[in-house]
């Protein structure tokens, strides 16, 4: 089995047993109508048409063809899609809360950390950050090692992923803040242990760093009205490129804003069909995680998606439903974990993938008989 180090970006994609990965990541999770439609039309004309979502709310095409890479990152970047050097695109991993609005905090803060990225000492490819600084933090179970926040006294912080408070900032100092924590978690041997939460548990930052409690988080977005627009789920974070380009055009939408949860928000939309995306809230679906699996992925020997499908009704405590050991969809622990193996399923109770299974070479109809 071959772990992957990195996450797989425009310039620098990822095999998969359908073709290349190719991580597309829009400033600030927004993406202009015309540049969805773009990106839409490009799935189907260089990949499977399929696009993902991912937890660090980008997208990713599936099914490149590798003698197409080129072409597909010429266009990208006429789509204003792509940074211009493969440097700056690895650099700018910055997660944005997807209720912010122009001119806000957030957005100053973004565009305040994206002027200063070369200035940032080398850090592991996967290490990001977070601008949730809102009045509810909403990011906080998203991945990020360094996250700009509000504060429990309404001010603003910067907290290092793994501690549960953080230090006070403005917006004058924050990104020299993050300079000084990034440089600080370099030259203490962060590297090693590739993310700030990992390294905090032997290496304790200064004090000032942690005297401030983050404010009380809000809830994630889901499907139906919010105050940005019209929230549609899809299931397993995975997005057919023409239903989506067919919402965006009927519902007239001029915008679309990403979020980590499975869900997008099409900003001033009038209202449409569906097209097969997910409107309620209580979607079993949303609260799965499965992976492409086979044949999609050369890793798996499983169809992961029709049995999560499946069994979703049945398990609300929560279901992973992952090709191999390597829990790509979900690399935590669930109530229900079951593994791919041999064109079987192992069953893992309240554990990740790789751990100890509690039973072995289960079929999908022993599976529709275990309830969660």
């Amino acid at each position: 089995m071959t772990i992957k180090g990195w996450c797989p970006g425009a310039y620098r994609p990822m095999m998969s047993g359908d073709g290349l990965i190719l991580r597309v990541r829009p400033r600030k999770g927004q993406m202009s109508a015309d540049q969805v439609l773009g990106l839409c039309a490009l799935a189907q004309e260089f990949g499977n048409g399929i696009v993902d979502l991912t937890s660090r709310d980008n997208l990713q095409m599936r099914g490149i063809a590798e003698e197409t890479h080129e072409t597909g990152l010429d266009a990208l970047l006429n789509l204003g899609l792509l940074d211009d050097t493969p440097q700056l695109e690895q650099r700018r991993n910055i997660v944005m809360t997807p209720v912010w609005s122009a001119g806000d905090v957030n957005e100053r803060l973004h565009d305040a950390l994206c002027a200063r990225l070369g200035e940032l000492p080398g850090l592991p490819a996967k290490m990001g950050y977070a601008v949730d600084a809102s009045a509810r933090p909403v990011l906080q179970d998203t991945s990020a090692d360094f996250r700009f926040e509000a504060g429990a006294d309404g001010g603003l912080i910067l907290r290092l992923d793994g501690m549960s408070s953080g230090r006070a900032v403005s917006e004058d100092t924050a990104v020299d803040a993050l300079i000084e924590a990034a440089t600080w978690f370099v030259e203490t041997g962060g590297p090693v242990a590739k993310r700030m939460a990992r390294h905090v548990q032997n290496a304790t930052p200064p004090a000032v760093w942690h005297t401030h409690p983050a404010a009380h988080p809000g809830a994630p977005l889901s499907p139906g009205p919010t105050t940005q627009g019209t929230a549609y789920g899809a299931a397993f974070g995975s997005i057919n490129a023409k239903a989506l380009a067919a919402v965006v055009t009927d519902s007239a939408a001029t915008a679309l804003q990403l979020t980590p949860w499975r869900v997008f928000v099409l900003r001033h939309a009038a209202p449409c069909a569906p097209h097969g995306f997910v409107t309620e809230p209580d979607d079993p679906l949303l609260s799965v995680h499965a992976c492409p699996g086979a044949p999609a992925c050369a890793a798996a020997t499983v169809d992961t998606r029709a049995l999560a499908r499946a069994l979703a009704p049945f398990h609300a405590g929560g279901l992973h439903v992952s090709g191999c050991t390597k829990g790509c969809a979900r690399p935590r622990k669930t109530a229900t974990t079951l593994v791919g193996r041999d064109g079987a399923y192992d069953l893992v109770e309240q554990g990740h993938p790789w751990d100890q299974p509690r039973q072995r070479g289960l079929s999908p109809a022993d599976l529709m008989t275990i309830k969660a």
